[in-house]
């Protein structure tokens, strides 16, 4: 857990992507290809993935968490939904959520 908090905060976490390409080398991923596959699903270049000015904009328009919160964004569990369905993954908190509510 360790390595990937250390992957996470290294690129700026939710600042940035960090926090999603983190999971994708959770999920077996070199950090490489899973650069690659976050910038791909975002729509993005592997470069902005550190762009803290050019991830906030995306992060909005896919309304998936921002640092700070805005008015009708997703926060917590919703942005996590839809990061889930964004990157094609199965997050466990996101299962056990659905399972829960009869998602």
């Amino acid at each position: 857990m360790a390595c990937m908090h250390e992957t996470a905060a290294g690129m700026g976490g939710i600042r940035t992507a960090g926090d999603l390409v983190a999971r994708m080398v959770m999920k077996g991923m070199k950090i490489n290809q899973a650069k690659k596959y976050v910038a791909d699903k975002l729509g993005c270049s592997v470069f902005d993935l550190s762009d803290s000015a050019r991830m906030k904009e995306i992060r909005e328009s896919l309304d998936i968490g921002t640092v700070l919160s805005r008015t009708n964004a997703a926060t917590g569990m919703a942005a996590k939904i839809k990061i889930a369905e964004l990157l094609d993954i199965k997050i466990p908190s996101v299962e056990k959520f659905k399972k829960l509510t009869g998602m």
